[in-house]
């Protein structure tokens, strides 16, 4: 596939950077120029906007990882790019941590939200069914295997990506009356099988199909195929978390496919909303309602109906336009690139992912060969690559227990042309940390000692 369908291959210098322009998204006086009142004249005074960088430190608090690490104040944005308040112009591949499957502004969900706010349809309603979320709804069963679709419940929840993993696992708890749930990391196969005397068998296998957070680790498709079947021995339900992994990331529309097991419970947050917030968490019907134990997660803002529209238009966009097929293709390109530039690198290890969803890891060579690393040193290589992108024009993130994991997740929108100067951007980054390192004495790999 040539590029995903709807964008253009242009590729143009801004602000003295490379950075990549898809035709379908219009002018960027077009992203919100017009804006009136106070934050339109925000947008549009380039005082205010150095003022609002200058005013972060002093008005929010050192948790905020993301504003620390990525000086940048967004201004405008369309597919992949971003535009600051500096009027630099920047590829994002962090897409809102998984959140953006169609990149920014994407035109199919700009008409769907602005279909319900000329529709003068009420924007809150709480989960009550209006024909905005039985569009939805509809959309959503279309995408699923039969197995699940056909036996299907959708349970709307706050909107945040705990909210729908809390609901789902009061509502197994609830069905099997037992309180224990495992997960894969804990899932060693005799957890399942060898309980304690007289220990009930789990409430529920909790599944994460592609472990973002951890450090991008896939599930092998072979664990998890053995796990499910011992957990449906014990009619122990399987519980999917597609958080970060669904709707199309990883290759398949949903990342469970790659195995070929079908939940009982599906978690759902993030690419679902089409950059709006949105969880829901769809089950079969009899696992029963979790309500009559009471279910934590479900609060005020569930089922929002802007959010609702664009899902369902990004939901719709990504099957017809077969997105999911295209990550798959041009997900493995980028791997076989980050891997290539692997062997080459002295200080990238493990590169692994699925999909448009990669891990690069960093590691710090000239640590003893012992093990004995030096506590922070690799996650300070990646600091520095994540770094070094940001100057180049691109926005990375860095992820992993240890913050040495360099995260890549481009929109679905992304073309051939587009991650062709995504991946050089990076190279050309990683290579400076590297001659960077103080005291290198480790050659890059494929590169003789001998002179």
């Amino acid at each position: 596939m040539p590029g995903a369908p709807g964008t253009s291959h242009r590729v143009r210098a801004a602000g003295g950077r490379q950075a990549v322009a898809g035709s379908p998204y219009g002018s960027w006086a077009a992203a919100g120029g017009g804006s009136a009142g106070p934050v339109g004249s925000a947008v549009r005074g380039s005082a205010a906007q150095g003022g609002a960088s200058r005013r972060r430190p002093a008005r929010e608090p050192a948790a905020r990882t993301y504003a620390r690490a990525l000086p940048v104040v967004p201004v405008r944005a369309r597919g992949l790019t971003i535009e600051g308040a500096d009027g630099r112009r920047y590829l994002d591949c962090v897409s809102g941590a998984g959140t953006l499957a169609l990149g920014h502004n994407h035109p199919v969900v700009l008409e769907a939200i602005r279909g319900v706010l000329d529709s003068g349809a009420p924007l809150h309603v709480e989960d009550l069914t209006t024909p905005v979320q039985d569009a939805f709804v509809t959309e959503l069963l279309r995408t699923l295997p039969p197995g699940l679709a056909d036996r299907a419940r959708v349970r709307f929840c706050g909107p945040t990506g705990t909210d729908p993993v809390a609901t789902a696992l009061a509502l197994v708890r609830a069905a099997t009356g037992r309180a224990r749930v495992v997960t894969l990391a804990d899932a060693h196969e005799p957890v399942l099988d060898d309980c304690e005397p007289g220990q009930p068998p789990p409430a529920g296998l909790l599944l994460d199909p592609v472990r973002s957070e951890a450090g991008v680790l896939p599930a092998p498709d072979a664990l998890v195929r053995r796990l499910v079947d011992r957990a449906d021995g014990q009619a122990v339900p399987l519980v999917v978390d597609e958080t970060e992994s669904g709707v199309g990331r990883t290759g398949a529309y949903w990342a469970f496919e790659h195995s070929g097991v079908t939940p009982d419970v599906l978690v759902l947050a993030k690419a679902i909303g089409g950059s709006l917030p949105l969880a829901a968490v769809v089950h079969r019907d009899d696992l029963g309602d979790p309500n009559r134990h009471g279910t934590p997660g479900t609060g005020s803002f569930r089922g929002n109906q802007l959010a609702l529209a664009a899902g369902a238009a990004t939901l719709a966009h990504v099957r017809e336009h077969r997105l999911a097929e295209h990550a798959a293709a041009l997900g493995g390109r980028m791997l076989a690139r980050l891997r290539a530039l692997a062997a080459e690198s002295g200080c990238v290890g493990d590169v692994r992912g699925r999909g448009l969803m990669a891990g690069v890891e960093l590691v710090a060579p000239e640590d003893p060969p012992d093990g004995s690393a030096r506590p922070g040193a690799a996650a300070h290589l990646a600091a520095a690559v994540r770094r070094e992108c940001l100057r180049r024009g691109l926005i990375v993130d860095v992820t992993g227990p240890h913050a040495d994991v360099v995260r890549l997740l481009p929109p679905l929108i992304v073309t051939e042309e587009q991650m062709s100067v995504v991946l050089d951007l990076f190279a050309d980054a990683v290579r400076a940390v590297d001659r960077q390192r103080p005291g290198r004495s480790v050659p890059l790999r494929g590169q003789s000692t001998s002179r």
